[in-house]
């Protein structure tokens, strides 16, 4: 267990709620250790439904980026623990359901897009500020969600997208009130673990495997981009930038 997170099983149902203010962004040590705790919930014949939401402003604000700014050598150790995450959700043979709310950024977008089912209240907003944090990253569990190119709009700018234009274009199964979210994805998550966890589960990996491409491998590919990424200087002043509340000056 982590102070980042926390787990609650009932019923079947695996409840694993972020709560890490005060924007629910995840160092290094979070990833992995979140990655870990999907891990054990797939293993756990107690569960048969996982449900990620989470507490405060926001879903996820992804990665913390003070901890990079400060100690960069740990951006390999980040990146590990978002592909171990990411692949948590989407390779482990138990249904994940998203209840997301607020802003649903960089690796939030990661969980949300590895997920199998997500619902979102109407303040959802969906971005990847990536580019201008000096970072690359989430871009194929982004067009698991929305057409390509409105991902490479999303990419380019740095502009979110709200729920209601996430449910038209299918990302989302439902946008419920906030207050009934919780509610929405434990009565969806019922539903799916009063049926045989076997059937289940091979559906999950049958579906999974006639998808198209590899999204774990199409995730490493952008990995490769990032850790290219950081090693620039204008990925640091991006970085620096940010930490210091100020405009980014790519002209040094």
């Amino acid at each position: 267990m982590s102070d980042q997170f926390w787990t609650k099983i009932e019923d079947g149902i695996a409840e694993l709620v972020i709560e890490n203010a005060p924007v629910n962004a995840l160092d290094s040590v979070g990833w992995r250790t979140l990655s870990q705790e999907i891990d054990a919930l797939n293993a756990n014949a107690d569960v048969r439904v996982i449900v990620i939401r989470a507490e405060g402003r926001g879903f996820c604000a992804g990665v913390d980026i003070k901890e990079l700014q400060k100690y960069p050598e740990r951006i390999p150790e980040v990146n590990a623990g978002n592909w171990e995450t990411f692949r948590a959700i989407h390779r482990g043979l138990k249904p994940v359901i998203v209840a997301a709310h607020g802003y649903i950024l960089g690796g939030g977008i990661g969980i949300c897009g590895s997920a199998d089912i997500i619902l979102c209240s109407p303040d959802a907003t969906f971005g990847v500020p990536e580019v201008d944090r000096g970072a690359l990253g989430a871009g194929a569990h982004l067009q698991r969600l929305f057409p390509v190119q409105k991902v490479r709009q999303m990419y380019f700018t740095g502009e979110p997208i709200d729920a209601a234009e996430a449910y038209r274009l299918g990302a989302v199964e439902k946008v419920v009130p906030r207050e009934e979210l919780r509610d929405a994805a434990i009565k969806l998550a019922k539903t799916i673990a009063a049926k045989s966890a076997i059937m289940i589960r091979l559906a999950k990996e049958a579906l999974n495997g006639i998808e198209d491409g590899d999204l774990e491998k199409k995730y490493r590919w952008e990995q490769g981009f990032t850790a290219q990424a950081y090693l620039t200087q204008e990925s640091q002043e991006a970085r620096d930038a940010f930490v210091g509340k100020r405009d980014a000056d790519f002209k040094k």
